[in-house]
């Protein structure tokens, strides 16, 4: 019988690329004055620029409605990159160096003169720095200008036309959230499609980016014991935590719009889902990988409306401490109504209705103001069938878990029973701890560097696709909507500095199991 070599099997070995992007482009940012430009985007593109990451032919234009003229759009570059936590290596040459090729278009995302203005100036930086009709744009702006900007570069011909190649390449980056629900989402697919094609848009989702989101891959797929484990003859349950313990940061006008299941479930949580659940792609380029993701959030079963209360909690927060500091609660923030009923947590109760995982709860939950800052990944695996030990001589077990860290202090820990040195035969939970810093070091790149390098480098694997994203939104939006109607939970329903509503426990209870506390 013939034997098959995993190594030409293995859906890493397509994927195996270099880390430096090589063609010319110019990267052109929508909402240049905006916080997202000046906290993460500039000095994720002066790491890259750093580290020779980007191509030699290279420059960034800034575009925004704000008044700003090229030397203060500099100046902001190079405050941006002095500030930041992000930059590694600060180099005054190589940011006067990017500082150089940076260029800035004030104008209104309505304007169609300042888009043939921006076609212009492109076209002269195309000459100067031979970046050959290359372009990606990245529209760091609220979603609801998403279909208008690509619209306008559209209409000043420099999206390139949806049914045929464009004389360069032309890449869209855009922000989430992708609409705020599946009418809105689908309207914005069928809107944007109508310009550009699939494979120019770049949905981006910066928890793609991180190390450790990536490394579920490599686990579970680069390693023959996790393999035949990774279903529901073995685990009993997954548990995915996402929470915060800052509040909203005086952001209420955007927080009263989307709340923490546009905000979080939709996109970061069951992103993490799919990576978790997905089957082996064939490879590991962008439409295997992608693939396999969306069947994933396919496969979840629609949640029950009218039983809400067994598969689904929301909670707000009220008053309490967090790290031992007194903070206000949620309808207290400046902007937020009085009675406001946006949520700031929800649980989820879900199953994915496919061979590998029938039968197996998936429980996601994600909140502000809870009690630390974490995002933990648990595979709960069932209890062994029979221990032939007296039960005198034995300490509860926790049972075996890993968990998969990805912030802070990323890593993966691994507990299972050990005996614990003496006469009688005592058994005690033990924890197997992997660390990425101290194995690795610190982290290289940030979310954004990642992402930003694919985007040049043309690969889609790290970025959600439209049957994806409107997926995600036929699953939630149910339950958006009877939330949005349904007064009868009164808020808040937990104290700052918890863990959240008394319901999620219960939610847990009913199943004869509890939260873990990472």
């Amino acid at each position: 019988m013939q034997t098959t070599d995993i190594s030409r099997v293995n859906p890493f070995r397509e994927g195996l690329r270099e880390d430096r992007a090589s063609q010319p482009c110019q990267l052109v940012i929508f909402g240049a004055a905006g916080d997202l430009t000046r906290r993460k985007l500039l000095p994720a593109i002066y790491n890259l620029t750093q580290a020779n990451l980007v191509p030699p032919n290279f420059c960034v234009v800034g575009f925004a409605r704000n008044p700003m003229d090229e030397a203060a759009f500099r100046e902001t570059l190079k405050e941006s990159v002095a500030h930041s936590d992000e930059v590694r290596v600060r180099d005054d040459g190589v940011v006067n160096a990017l500082a150089d090729r940076s260029y800035y278009l004030c104008g209104d995302f309505t304007d169609a003169q300042a888009f043939a203005a921006l076609k212009t100036l492109l076209a002269e930086n195309d000459e100067k720095h031979g970046t050959a009709g290359n372009r990606i744009f990245y529209i760091a702006t609220p979603a609801s200008l998403f279909g208008l900007i690509v619209g306008q570069l559209h209409a000043a011909g420099l999206a390139g036309q949806a049914d045929g190649k464009p004389s360069g390449s032309v890449r869209i980056i855009v922000e989430k959230p992708f609409g705020r629900d599946l009418a809105s989402a689908k309207a914005l697919n069928t809107e944007m499609l109508s310009y550009v094609r699939e494979d120019q848009i770049y949905r981006i989702d910066h928890y793609l980016g991180k190390e450790t989101v990536q490394n579920i891959s490599v686990l579970r797929f680069a390693n023959g014991i996790f393999e035949p484990i990774w279903n529901r003859r073995y685990v009993d349950h997954v548990q995915i935590t996402i929470a915060e313990n800052i509040g909203i940061e005086g952001r209420a006008n955007f927080y009263e719009e989307t709340g923490v299941v546009r905000d979080v479930i939709q996109n970061h949580a069951l992103q993490l889902l799919s990576l978790v659940a997905m089957e082996p792609p064939q490879t590991f380029n962008a439409t295997d990988f992608r693939d396999e993701k969306v069947r994933v959030v396919e496969a979840v079963r629609p949640l029950d409306i009218d039983d809400g209360v067994s598969a689904c909690v929301r909670g707000q927060y009220g008053k309490g401490f967090v790290a031992g500091e007194k903070v206000m609660g949620y309808r207290e923030e400046p902007g937020v109504a009085p009675d406001s009923i946006t949520p700031t947590y929800a649980a989820f109760k879900l199953y994915v209705d496919n061979w590998r995982w029938a039968g197996v709860p998936f429980y996601i939950r994600s909140g502000k103001r809870l009690t630390k800052r974490v995002t933990d990944i648990a595979i709960q695996f069932k209890e062994a069938p029979h221990l032939p030990f007296r039960k005198t001589q034995l300490e509860p077990l926790e049972g075996n878990v890993l968990a998969l860290r990805i912030q802070p202090d990323e890593g993966i820990t691994l507990k299972f029973g050990a005996k614990v040195p003496g006469p009688s035969m005592r058994i005690r939970s033990v924890a197997m701890e992997f660390s990425y810093g101290a194995t690795f070091g610190a982290e290289d790149a940030s979310p954004y560097e990642r992402l930003i390098l694919d985007c040049m480098k043309g690969d889609q694997t790290l970025f959600d696709r439209s049957d994806g994203v409107e997926a995600a939104w036929a699953l939630l939006d149910p339950v958006l909507t009877k939330w949005q109607s349904d007064r009868s939970v009164k808020f808040p329903n937990y104290a700052a500095g918890s863990w959240g509503p008394a319901e999620a426990n219960k939610l847990m209870a009913r199943d004869g199991r509890s939260w873990r506390q990472p």
